[in-house]
């Protein structure tokens, strides 16, 4: 059966939601020879298998990578995001104090503080880049923060964690995986001399917290890039996505300029209908069945988070934008054990940086046509040229 799903198509990538109305029309499960995957595109599927104990990010049977892949998947493979229990819960529960909602809500006045101090400079500035100056710089900051990484080593963040994300889509190239490689290598040698500073001299940062549990030392290195990772990326893509969305939609920027009481649905909504990570991989450890199709142990799945977005079983008007949009139970944050730890940390970013561009930057314009990144699985923006 021919798909229109191609991450492969830079037209494709540039909207890939008029081919996932097709895969949701053609079926609820679609084998996908060139990734060798089953694709499930929606809601309910991709919710229920994210909950579903059956499958896991781990699978001790999977292909072995080639040797020299080994800095990346060491440090990957010891992170949460691709550990099971015990060892997923025992580390979790370690580092979620750090991001329960109070806690988070005691970072909102140095959040909102940054957010206003990357826009006046944005605005003195006349404009620029909406990704360099204002997207970027702040979950970097405030996740940088909240580890403990001094500010003079915080600009190799941002680089390093890019290029390890490059492993992460589908199939991704040799040049792109040795650049990810590279990167972890790196990553993991500054990360070990953070902490062993710490060990020296403890602090009051979330890193001098792990020491003090006694994690391994593996285990606290893959934690730290997964937070350093995770913290940003998907917060960068959310805000640029957004952006994009409504310099599209002219009529929603307007009403939410006029009315900034719509803020709390409007970032839901920005991060439904333009999702920054549109694809999450499982395996399945126990053989399943989805609509009669049997998906086989040693299987991989790939659930279509943007897919699941756009759902219209779900979602009235699914491909509109509607900032007022009440009901809204998508699935960016993803479900289950693997929930994202710092969704409330990623909605206060994005709620500071889009009140601070609307009420500091009132006369925020579009530039020029946006970059997008190549990649699928991590939806986002190289550039937005903005002008104030």
């Amino acid at each position: 059966m021919d798909l229109a799903f191609d991450p492969s198509s830079s037209g494709f990538v540039a909207d890939p939601y008029p081919a996932y109305t097709e895969l949701r029309a053609r079926g609820r499960v679609h084998w996908y020879e060139p990734t060798r995957q089953f694709l499930v595109p929606h809601h309910a599927d991709v919710s229920a298998l994210l909950r579903d104990r059956r499958l896991g990010r781990a699978y001790p049977e999977r292909p072995v990578p080639p040797a020299w892949q080994e800095p990346f998947h060491t440090l990957n493979d010891h992170g949460m995001l691709d550990l099971e229990p015990p060892d997923h819960t025992r580390i979790r529960r370690l580092v979620s104090k750090a991001f329960t909602p109070r806690t988070v809500e005691r970072l909102a006045p140095y959040v909102q503080g940054l957010a206003d101090e990357l826009v006046d400079r944005l605005v003195a500035d006349g404009g620029g880049d909406l990704v360099a100056a204002v997207a970027e710089p702040l979950p970097v900051a405030v996740i940088a923060q909240m580890l403990g990484v001094p500010e003079e080593d915080r600009p190799a963040l941002r680089p390093w964690s890019a290029d390890i994300c490059g492993m992460y889509e589908l199939n991704p190239s040799e040049e792109a995986a040795r650049r990810a490689v590279r990167a972890s290598a790196e990553f993991s040698a500054y990360l070990r001399e953070l902490i062993a500073a710490r060990r020296a001299t403890p602090g009051d940062d979330l890193i001098s917290g792990l020491i003090a549990v006694d994690l391994g030392e593996q285990e606290m290195v893959s934690t730290c890039a997964l937070l350093l990772n995770a913290g940003h990326e998907a917060t960068v893509n959310a805000t640029v996505n957004g952006w994009w969305a409504l310099f599209q939609h002219p009529e929603a920027l307007a009403a939410l300029r006029a009315d900034p009481a719509l803020l709390p649905t409007a970032v839901e909504e920005l991060l439904r209908y333009d999702t920054p990570l549109q694809l999450f991989e499982r395996w399945v450890l126990e053989d399943i069945e989805v609509d009669g199709v049997p998906i086989p142990r040693g299987a991989e799945v790939a659930l279509l988070f943007g897919s699941a977005n756009r759902d219209p079983a779900v979602f009235a008007d699914p491909d509109t934008l509607d900032l007022t949009r009440r009901d809204n139970p998508h699935i960016s944050f993803g479900a289950g054990i693997h929930y994202c730890l710092g969704a409330p940390l990623a909605r206060l970013e994005l709620t500071a940086t889009l009140s601070a561009l609307l009420t500091r930057a009132p006369s925020l314009t579009l530039a020029a046509t946006p970059r997008r990144k190549p990649g699928f699985v991590l939806r986002g923006l190289e550039s937005l040229p903005v002008t104030v």
